[in-house]
């Protein structure tokens, strides 16, 4: 606090007084105002570094961002590993934006660096860890929606449906037997919801 306000610091051990100019920026994922009513955070700290508060939302509250996210954290890692840049299937991507990210950001980076390292030259659903597959579209992309209760059974099959086809690469007869149906059954549903290659 005292550097701040006074811009002068005293090293430990030290005895000599030392001018500093710093921006300082500081971040928490702790309502600091609570914790200030609550005596847990110093109250004249906390107006000290509350000078430009910018919120960031959490990942899962702008899925729209997670695209050029991941192409982002693909080209450093590839850079970092000296790979060359790999891409990423679109169905990847998508399955990514219906995941809730508990982990925020890092979790996205952790998740993508497996993908790269471990993946081929192009990372496909079967790259994603188990987790992520098949979970509930996240909060934020179904707030948006106005289907009908048939159009939305409609879009989780048809989600479904190119999942397993991605996840088996594209084998229609193996996909069907996971499924359960008939080959023919599968090329209906598959024309019907308009599912291609």
């Amino acid at each position: 606090l005292r550097a701040l306000q006074t811009n002068k610091i005293t090293r430990v051990g030290g005895e000599t007084t030392i001018t500093v100019d710093v921006r300082v920026l500081s971040a928490t994922h702790r309502n600091l105002k609570a914790e200030v009513e609550a005596e847990r955070f110093r109250e004249d700290l906390f107006f000290r570094l509350n000078v430009v508060p910018i919120h960031s939302p959490p990942l899962r509250d702008r899925v729209q961002d997670i695209p050029a996210i991941v192409q982002a954290f693909i080209q450093e890692i590839c850079d970092e590993n000296g790979f060359r840049e790999k891409e990423i299937d679109a169905a990847v991507v998508q399955a990514m934006q219906k995941y809730h990210w508990p982990g925020n950001v890092r979790e996205l980076k952790n998740v993508v660096e497996r993908m790269v390292i471990m993946g081929d030259e192009r990372i496909v659903m079967r790259d994603l860890p188990r987790d992520l597959v098949g979970s509930a579209p996240s909060p934020a992309v179904m707030a948006g929606s106005n289907k009908t209760l048939r159009e939305f059974r409609e879009y989780m099959e048809s989600e479904y449906i190119r999942f397993k086809l991605e996840e088996l690469e594209w084998n229609v007869s193996q996909t069907a037997t996971v499924l359960g149906i008939e080959r023919t059954n599968l090329h209906k549903k598959m024309k019907a919801l308009g599912i291609k290659r």
